[in-house]
């Protein structure tokens, strides 16, 4: 009989691509043809005492987005990993003092520590939420930890009332990597507003973007000014001054955002509680499609929080499915529907870490481990559990997800077929 399974010739559920992302409009064409026409493409050297906080666009980008957040203070960034190095160092962190960072997360919030000489050390995640455990965090502690970074993966927030608790308890920094999560909210508070700072992302992946870029937002005004140097090679530069001395006080480096940057985050900003709004809805439509299909567990959100989606993440039990997740996920594709397995490995398996280690480790006398079974549940979720796709967003539809579903319950419904079929692949494939 001929397969209906498109792993094996059948019928693909979905035969074009998901609509393209980021969302650019006229209103982002318009604004950047502004700036072009202005001639003001950077600004920061334009004129020192005027420009050395950045251009118009820069500044008014950085209002808008401290005003949002209720914060009296943005700086912004060429990256978000320049903004968390920046962070790192107005937040006072010393070489060979250590950081404690979840493994489940892009490499930056780990090496971010390392760009100046501090020591990451892997605190594991809680496996519902995926972001990092307060107990975790909680054993982790030594005489030379300085801080925190929790990071509010997928689109959910931390639980910031426990890592808060250990923070004030040993006297720590908490720098919160909202890159996957803007305008989420932990039982009401906005994310980045809870720590000493927050760091968001504007590549062309996230919520909105600047195509690459980042913000650093603080109440603290001495946080503010150290990253504002660390971002503009150290040099201070007085208000009203005519001209560069290039007198530096510290180590700085060239982070800064250019005004065609930041025109772009004005006009995207603006949106991003619409855009936000999509992926909850295109969230919540695949929730109430697969949440019922047994061996599925959808996202969690808990009591309180604003679950922003940057990617969808469901818990996949192989055992009750019966389908190994690797072929699962092969299936999926094949039928048109991109999905990937268990997000990222856990970075402290990364060579990095153990094949030759960054001159930081020069500097360190602590005791951080990097071996494998560090994080038993970071490492159960990336090898086992977990799912994703980051299609439930913008400008998808609900049409869209519903191919998604579809392409579940196709693969469902056809698991002898796939099972018996990928033996028989296997066969060949071995015999070839």
């Amino acid at each position: 009989m001929k397969s209906t399974l498109a792993l094996f010739q059948g019928p693909k559920i979905r035969t074009t691509p998901f609509p393209p992302h980021p969302v650019i409009g006229q209103a982002e064409k318009d604004a950047l043809l502004e700036v072009l026409d202005s001639g003001n493409l950077s600004t920061f050297i334009a004129s020192p005492g005027e420009y050395f906080l950045g251009g118009k666009k820069i500044k008014q980008f950085e209002r808008d987005f401290a005003e949002f957040h209720g914060v009296e203070h943005a700086v912004a960034f060429n990256s978000a990993t320049a903004a968390l190095h920046a962070a790192i160092v107005a937040c006072g962190l010393q070489p060979g003092e250590e950081v404690i960072v979840p493994p489940y997360t892009f490499t930056s919030t780990a090496t971010c520590a390392l760009m100046h000489n501090a020591i990451p050390v892997f605190a594991d995640i809680q496996d519902d939420i995926f972001c990092l455990d307060p107990t975790a965090v909680a054993r982790s502690i030594s005489p030379l930890t300085r801080a925190i970074i929790p990071v509010h993966l997928f689109g959910h927030p931390a639980d910031m009332d426990g890592i808060l608790r250990i923070a004030r308890k040993h006297n720590l920094k908490v720098i919160e990597d909202c890159a996957q999560a803007p305008a989420a909210l932990d039982k009401g508070r906005l994310v980045g507003t809870m720590g000493d700072c927050g760091i968001f992302s504007f590549t062309e992946s996230k919520a909105i973007t600047t195509g690459e870029g980042g913000m650093l937002i603080t109440q603290d005004a001495s946080i503010a000014d150290l990253a504002r140097l660390v971002r503009n090679h150290g040099e201070v530069i007085l208000e009203g001054q005519a001209s560069r001395t290039y007198r530096s006080t510290m180590l700085g480096w060239n982070y800064r955002m250019t005004e065609i940057e930041a025109v772009l985050g004005i006009v995207q900003f603006r949106k991003l509680e619409d855009l936000n709004q999509v992926r909850i809805e295109l969230s919540n439509y695949l929730t109430s499609k697969l949440s019922g299909m047994d061996g599925l567990t959808a996202p969690t959100v808990c009591p309180g929080n604003k679950h922003v989606y940057y990617v969808y993440a469901l818990k996949y039990d192989e055992a009750k499915i019966g389908i190994p997740r690797a072929l699962f996920i092969h299936a999926l594709e094949a039928e048109g529907i991109p999905f990937d397995a268990g997000y990222v490995r856990p970075l402290y398996l990364s060579p990095l870490y153990h094949d030759k280690k960054p001159f930081a480790f020069q500097h360190y006398k602590g005791s951080a481990r990097y071996d494998k079974g560090l994080c038993p549940v970071a490492e159960r979720m990336n090898e086992r559990e977990v799912i994703l796709t980051q299609m439930a967003r913008p400008p998808a539809t609900l049409a869209d997800m519903e191919d998604i579903v579809r392409a579940f319950h196709k693969i469902f419904e056809r698991k002898r077929e796939l099972l018996e079929g990928s033996k028989v692949l296997a066969q060949q494939l071995a015999a070839s």
